[in-house]
């Protein structure tokens, strides 16, 4: 899906890419006026997973055959989605430590670099491995730009909004899902879970839950990403879970094709990583 746009005179054209291992997104927003127009968007599935010196390959592809990689931007964010990250408060992380917090759940290579996120406002760190093959070939394209982990976006994002009572934010993706958990505006957990089936779905759903000591009657659950109400994923969600709602995203995006809810919750991550708010 691609929209043409005349850019005007009036431009500052930030361009976010988020870089999953099943594929990839791309977002140019100019963000100088008051509309924020959606400049150009892109999204990219692959059939499976790859790793990062395949997906690498895919990237390349990607700028060699699509005009719109060659275009002028003024900022350049890249999101990295994987499992690979660990929220750590701020209190206790030490940047020289950096690696020990990632080492029980993750396989690190001596290649590795770790990177971290201060996700604003609520003093915790989100601790995290980049793809560094990845980040050579984005620095070599446009010389200096920031990259962040997806989570870091979700988290801060979620815990700007109000959140009485027991909450669990749920972005879908193709096989994996990224879960921000709250209990009174407080962060309890956040993870990512790869699934297979929808049994498997509401598995980590319902275990999570119960580890936290979430009654599934009372907690809500906020739904966003690449589900829908027609599918099978949702169905089973509803059978154990009564209390579900789609997340409904406040974007200041001009009118035209992407204003819309659906858009705006599958690449919520996308959009909101821009900073044009």
């Amino acid at each position: 899906m691609v929209q043409e746009a005349v850019i005007k005179s009036n431009t500052y054209i930030k361009l976010s890419i988020q870089v999953r291992l099943d594929g990839l997104s791309f977002c140019a927003l100019n963000c100088a006026d008051t509309g924020h127009d959606i400049i150009w968007y892109k999204r990219t599935s692959f059939s499976k997973e790859h790793n990062p010196v395949k997906l690498l390959e895919k990237i390349e592809e990607e700028f060699k055959n699509e005009s719109h990689l060659r275009d002028p931007v003024d900022e350049v964010i890249v999101l990295f989605s994987n499992e690979l990250y660990s929220i750590v408060p701020s209190r206790y992380f030490k940047e020289e430590d950096a690696s020990t917090y990632l080492k029980f759940n993750t396989k690190i290579l001596k290649t590795d670099v770790v990177a971290h996120d201060n996700i604003s406002n609520i003093d915790l760190v989100n601790v995290y491995i980049p793809y560094t093959n990845i980040t050579n070939f984005f620095f070599d394209k446009f010389g200096e730009f920031e990259f962040k982990h997806n989570v870091s976006v979700f988290i801060q994002e979620i815990m700007d909004l109000t959140n009485n009572g027991d909450f669990i934010y749920l972005n879908n993706y193709n096989g994996y899902y990224d879960l921000v958990v709250l209990r009174n505006n407080k962060l309890l957990l956040s993870n990512t879970f790869n699934y297979t089936t929808p049994e498997d779905f509401i598995y980590y759903l319902l275990f999570t839950a119960e580890q936290l000591k979430m009654d599934p009657d009372t907690l809500k659950l906020i739904l966003l990403g690449n589900i829908e109400k027609e599918s099978p994923l949702f169905e089973i969600t509803y059978t154990y879970i009564k209390n579900v709602d789609f997340f409904n995203p406040q974007l200041n995006i001009s009118e035209g094709e992407y204003n819309n809810k659906n858009y705006m919750s599958e690449e919520f991550i996308l959009l909101k990583s821009l900073g044009c708010e």
